[in-house]
């Protein structure tokens, strides 16, 4: 019975120390871990704003286009909404494929980052009484903008179809 509990025990202080070390491995290794999160990062923020936003203003056609292009009117500059808004929808849905595949990675997140720097400014002047106005309205676009922002900064990382 004794032996049986010690085997146990040796079982337990094996695994224990299989977890910890993998953790201690996960917490101090930087390299090893931050190639992955940038994929995961890309992938996951990439793939979400093909699909919930680039993708319907593409094919949305002109009246979209002129409809979201229409925001630049907020910096003075009013003419040519139709390629304003075709320009955010190209930068949302192919500067996103870009960003996923670690393709013309810093240009693709540079117009991200613009792209999500005049949408905040479109939410915050948004007449009071729409529901996406201020700066509820304008967190999503905001939040967007800072991860596309550091995305500039780090780089694609090394899981990138450039790099081969």
């Amino acid at each position: 019975m004794i032996n049986c509990w010690a085997n146990k025990r040796k079982e337990r202080q094996e695994r224990d120390h299989i977890v910890f070390t993998t953790l201690k491995r996960i917490f101090t290794s930087e390299e090893l871990y931050r190639n992955w999160g940038l994929l995961l990062l890309r992938v996951g923020i990439g793939g979400s704003m093909i699909f919930f936003h680039g993708y319907a203003k593409l094919t949305g056609g002109p009246e979209v286009w002129e409809q979201v292009g229409a925001s630049m009117g907020i910096f003075g500059i009013h003419t040519m909404p139709m390629l304003w808004g075709a320009l955010a929808a190209m930068a949302e849905f192919f500067g996103s494929l870009l960003l996923i595949f670690g393709i013309l990675f810093r240009p693709a997140a540079l117009g991200l980052a613009g792209t999500m720097v005049v949408a905040v400014f479109h939410h915050l002047h948004l007449p009071a009484d729409h529901a996406a106005a201020g700066w509820a309205g304008a967190s999503h676009a905001l939040e967007l903008a800072c991860v596309y922002t550091a995305l500039l900064l780090t780089g694609p990382g090394r899981f990138r179809i450039s790099r081969w």
